[in-house]
């Protein structure tokens, strides 16, 4: 059963508890913006890096399984080869909600990872920003949802799972 992205943007956007993979120290690469703007909103949000022990003074874990708290849903921006790894972590954690970043340039979207997420019966979001839908949302990010969309890059349905 697929239902429309809104509707799965809707649904990641309304866990408590997010992880975001591939947050780094410095630089404003889209895992720390995601970060930034998650806490922000009240989430409770927990930077995942295997490379950092610290994101802007908050706690930095190497691992999914290494989490203080309960996870709801994890976002993931790293390189698409780490994406395989990570859906396996949700797996274990029982995680049910991934969102596998997308923008201009290189993505974390690995068709493998997608894959494996259909069949653990992990709903997926293989595509685009919460930045495109957290409110207030900036021009850059409202614009990138246009040409994202225009040029066929962003999902227009998710499969459901059946948790």
């Amino acid at each position: 059963m697929a239902r429309p992205l809104p509707s799965a943007v809707h649904d990641f956007l309304s866990q408590h508890g997010i992880a975001v993979a591939g947050v780094s120290r410095d630089g404003n690469l889209p895992a720390k913006t995601i970060y930034r703007k998650l806490k922000e909103k009240g989430y409770q949000v927990y930077a995942v890096n295997p490379r950092a022990s610290s994101v802007e003074g908050d706690p930095c874990y190497p691992s999914l399984a290494e989490l203080p708290g309960p996870v709801d849903a994890l976002m993931i921006a790293t390189p698409a080869e780490a994406s395989l790894d990570l859906v396996r972590q949700c797996a274990d954690q029982g995680i049910r909600r991934v969102w596998m970043h997308r923008s201009i340039g290189p993505c974390s979207v690995s068709e493998g990872a997608v894959e494996l997420c259909h069949e653990l019966g992990i709903e997926v979001i293989p595509g685009g920003c919460p930045m495109m839908h957290l409110e207030p949302v900036d021009v850059a990010h409202r614009c990138m949802r246009w040409v994202l969309g225009f040029a066929g890059r962003l999902p227009e349905e998710v499969r459901q799972t059946a948790a």
